[in-house]
């Protein structure tokens, strides 16, 4: 657009200087060449007005789709051209990454309704932007199709799924979608789907409120038996320790019983020795040795009782 302003101002400058020379000449004679001239003048301001419309610029990241007489005939990519313009016109189409957010409403499969909010991202391929304009007309309403399977796709994969499954696995639903939503838009629409972003999820307040609640109560339970599983386990630990406890008392015990009854057996084994050992020739040797020579004062009789005096002893 640029190029076509500054021929459109030269072809400007040299109009007026033939307006200029055509008056002069006009005044001094109205001859054929004068005629001539201001016909000439006429085709400049003529160019004038078509020569910088004829200039046409696609930028970067765009594409043209020339149109002669209403016919789309080629695609030109960034690059300034010339072209008729009162035959041919250039129609322009973003193949940038495009974003869209959407907006509905959805009900899960047990009928809980739900505000979904989400973007999808698309890109038009650009060899195929004759296509687009033959069948759609323009970008708009293309992106308005693609918006509309988008939505409808949406509501069917989430219909599929429980309230509670979709708070739970939230991470999971926006690749279904996004699946759902290419397989949908295949090569018919002539674009790329780039992403689809499941941005956020509202349910109603009561419903919000219900989940909460029943979340609260979820984590007491869980407080109640896990306070209840340590209580057990420290009574069982208390139980195991007593029982070792006791198991240790009861070996030692045992040990000393053992013990008692190993010695009881040695000293009853050493008693039995030293009784079989004493004859009645030793034990009477033994009392003599402890003998001091002197006999009882008292002895006892079968008669009665016989009071006796000490008699030294005689060899």
């Amino acid at each position: 657009m640029a190029i076509g302003m500054i021929i459109g101002f030269i072809i400007a400058v040299i109009a007026v200087a033939f307006a200029i020379g055509a008056a002069v000449s006009f005044k001094k004679r109205a001859s054929k060449a004068g005629i001539a001239f201001i016909g000439l003048i006429a085709l400049c301001v003529l160019a004038l007005g078509l020569v910088p419309s004829s200039f046409h610029t696609v930028e970067t990241g765009e594409v043209a789709v020339v149109k002669h007489l209403g016919l789309a005939k080629e695609v030109k990519t960034p690059g300034t051209y010339f072209s008729f313009c009162l035959t041919n016109t250039y129609d322009f189409y973003d193949t940038k990454v495009q974003n869209v957010d959407i907006t509905t409403a959805a009900y899960s499969s047990d009928a809980q309704t739900m505000s979904i909010q989400m973007t999808l991202q698309y890109q038009i391929m650009s060899d195929r932007v004759i296509d687009v304009a033959s069948q759609y007309g323009s970008l708009d309403t293309l992106q308005n199709r693609i918006q509309s399977i988008a939505i409808e796709k949406t509501k069917s994969i989430l219909s599929s799924y429980k309230a509670m499954d979709i708070i739970a696995d939230r991470a999971s639903m926006s690749p279904a979608v996004e699946e759902a939503i290419i397989k949908a838009v295949g090569d018919e629409y002539f674009v790329n789907i780039v992403a689809v972003v499941l941005t956020n999820i509202d349910f109603s307040d009561a419903f919000e409120q219900a989940v909460e609640d029943k979340m609260i109560a979820e984590q007491a339970k869980l407080k109640a038996e896990y306070e209840n599983e340590t209580k057990i386990a420290q009574a069982a630990a208390e139980a195991e320790a007593k029982l070792k406890e006791a198991e240790a008392a009861i070996e030692i015990a045992k040990a000393e019983a053992e013990a008692k009854k190993i010695a009881a057996d040695a000293e009853a084994e050493a008693n039995k020795i030293v009784n079989d050992s004493l004859t009645d020739k030793i034990l009477q040797e033994k009392y003599l040795e402890k003998w001091d020579g002197k006999l009882p004062n008292v002895m006892t009789g079968e008669g009665g009782i016989d009071i006796l005096f000490p008699v030294e002893a005689t060899e």
